[in-house]
């Protein structure tokens, strides 16, 4: 095992050294200079020229990378040009309300989908499977931004039940920090539900028709047990993948959710770095959250092994 994991790890390295170069050759080459952008429009050549010497933004794109990677290996993301606060600092303000948000609404797409992708799966051919399908897609094709402004419409102006915009830090209660994510929550969940269900329906159907299912019922197992006990957890796999993918959709992909429910998270942050050209916050957000998508996919390969110990057996 600890094998199977030591490989995974490896593997890994070239994945963030790539992702590096690609996130700050993207971003140096976008227009706008960030130096100009501090010292303000009535900034001369001179004083703009200083400012950039200053930074390291002088020296050819290369040295800036090494020096950045440099110091990147070691934790270190550098310091924001325009907050008075590390990029490791800035960081860390603003994850929680991502990963609160992300983790609920996770819980969210879990409750809908695993049960209806069953349902489905038992009722095969039926009105019943052909109405969850029907809203499956449904789901796939609305866009998060727009089910979350009519969720805002609907259930924060129209009925009153809960906030529409803000954010509290768990410490000022849980219920209190809950129902300001429960909105974003559903209006993330509800799209990534779609996706898990199509993949419960089609991975429990195809354990279904196996023989070994077929042996369970003519002995008389009881079918919630055949269910539960035997075709779900061999079906668990190809969900377990795409539970993995959407969990890291949505720490990565909750820019406009953050911005539409005014929550001060990863994607507030990316906004306003971009809009004043800080690069290296731009830089360091990007990589960490990289890190945390192929982090979250090594736990998945390693709950692969965990689960099914084929997966092991075949990576020797």
């Amino acid at each position: 095992m600890w094998s199977y994991i030591f490989k995974r790890l490896l593997s890994l390295i070239p994945v963030l050294f790539i992702v590096s170069i690609v996130i700050f050759s993207i971003i140096h080459l976008t227009p706008g200079d960030p130096a100009a952008f501090m010292l303000g429009e009535e900034a001369t050549a001179e004083q703009i020229a200083e400012t950039k010497a200053r930074l390291g933004l002088d020296l050819p794109i290369y040295v800036q990378y090494f020096n950045w990677i440099k110091k990147a290996i070691v934790g270190d993301l550098g310091l924001s040009y325009h907050m008075n606060m590390s990029v490791n600092e800035a960081i860390m303000s603003h994850i929680g309300p991502t990963l609160s948000l992300a983790i609920l609404a996770e819980i969210v797409a879990l409750c809908i989908a695993i049960p209806l992708g069953i349902i489905a799966a038992i009722k095969r051919g039926t009105a019943t499977d052909q109405t969850v399908m029907g809203f499956s897609l449904l789901g796939m094709a609305i866009p998060s931004f727009l089910l979350a402004l009519f969720l805002v419409l609907l259930v924060g102006v129209k009925l009153q039940w809960l906030p529409v915009a803000g954010y509290r830090p768990l410490e000022n209660g849980l219920w209190e920090h809950i129902k300001y994510l429960i909105l974003p929550a559903i209006s993330l969940g509800s799209i990534q539900a779609a996706l898990i269900a199509r993949m419960t329906r089609s991975s429990m159907l195809e354990v279904l028709n196996t023989n070994y299912i077929k042996m369970a019922r003519a002995k008389g197992v009881v079918e919630r047990r055949i269910i539960y006990n035997h075709a779900l957890q061999n079906a668990f796999l190809p969900i377990l993948t795409v539970i993995g993918i959407t969990f890291g959709g949505l720490v990565t992909g909750a820019v406009v959710t953050e911005t539409i429910f005014n929550i001060p998270g990863i994607g507030s942050l990316i906004i306003n770095s971009v809009a004043r050209r800080d690069y290296t916050v731009i830089q360091g957000v990007v990589l960490f959250v990289t890190f945390l998508y192929v982090i979250l996919n090594l736990i998945i390969d390693i709950l692969y092994g965990v689960i099914d110990p084929r997966v092991r057996l075949e990576e020797k």
